[in-house]
């Protein structure tokens, strides 16, 4: 029973190092840091997509990603959890409309960043909005996500029905086209928005942001990319900038951000904390 005890941990020995330089080989090749990533869950989502195809390690399952992008893209795919809606908790866009775009309109113009924004919903939805209540105001949307087969998704802007069940019925109306059952984005509100590839944990953010835009995703990082993240999208934030998070991501101490909570979910850049600062 000893020799069999000691056979159980240098197996797990051997696929915890397995896992490790998988991790070790994705940063160096992708830029990805999968530390950042909560471990459990992460290792749990790529293992079973690693048996999915048949691969006994992941050093395997590495080399394949190597020679196959389809399998490469698969893989993004499952890491970056591309689940999104349009108007994902209504209350919270109304929260939006009616408390925090009044003082951005009536700026000369604004900026709007949609972080991780997958298919595109999210950005799609804010300029619903804006066309539809503040349509003679100036403004840039720009939407990002790490992964590059989402953005194609999100500018095609086809969507199934079950991605609208939140939509207003006037935006529904108004900027969708019905055709075999599913729904085409009218290219008026396409143009409104701008989409890149950029990675929240390595690449550079955009300066000046007056509305960060980042929802339900965060719960995947460990909480030293959150961190880092937040002092980043404080940093990214005009003075008045406001960040809008995801109903299971609530900061509890925004000031060691520069932040403060303007309302339920929404932060504000907090001038005289910075202020205090110096």
């Amino acid at each position: 029973m000893f020799e069999d005890y000691l056979d159980d941990v240098k197996e797990a020995e051997r696929m915890e190092k397995d896992y490790h330089l998988f991790k070790e080989n994705i940063k160096r090749k992708l830029d990805i840091d999968l530390e950042l990533y909560k471990e459990s869950q992460m290792k749990r989502r790529l293992t079973s997509l690693r048996n999915k195809y048949g691969y006994a390690s992941f050093a395997e399952y590495y080399e394949a990603l190597c020679r196959n992008q389809d399998l490469m893209r698969q893989f993004l795919d499952r890491m970056t959890i591309n689940v999104s809606e349009f108007y994902r908790n209504p209350k919270r866009w109304e929260v939006l409309q009616e408390k925090i775009l009044p003082s951005l309109v009536n700026k000369q113009s604004f900026t709007i960043w949609s972080a991780a924004c997958s298919t595109g919903e999210e950005p799609y939805s804010i300029a619903m909005l804006l066309a539809t209540h503040y349509p003679n105001a100036t403004y840039q949307i720009l939407a990002t996500d790490i992964d590059e087969t989402v953005l194609d998704k999100a500018k095609q802007a086809i969507y199934q029905k079950a991605a609208l069940k939140d939509l207003p019925e006037a935006f529904l109306s108004n900027y969708f086209t019905e055709q075999n059952d599913l729904f085409y984005l009218d290219q008026t509100i396409k143009k409104k928005v701008s989409f890149k590839k950029h990675n929240l944990l390595a690449d550079k953010y955009p300066n000046n942001v007056d509305l960060v835009i980042c929802r339900n995703v965060l719960i995947y990082f460990t909480d030293q990319a959150k961190e880092s993240i937040y002092h980043k999208f404080s940093n990214t934030l005009t003075e008045s900038g406001v960040l809008f998070v995801g109903s299971t991501e609530q900061i509890f101490n925004p000031e060691k951000y520069n932040l403060k909570l303007k309302e339920t979910f929404f932060y504000q850049k907090d001038l005289s904390k910075l202020l205090s600062h110096r």
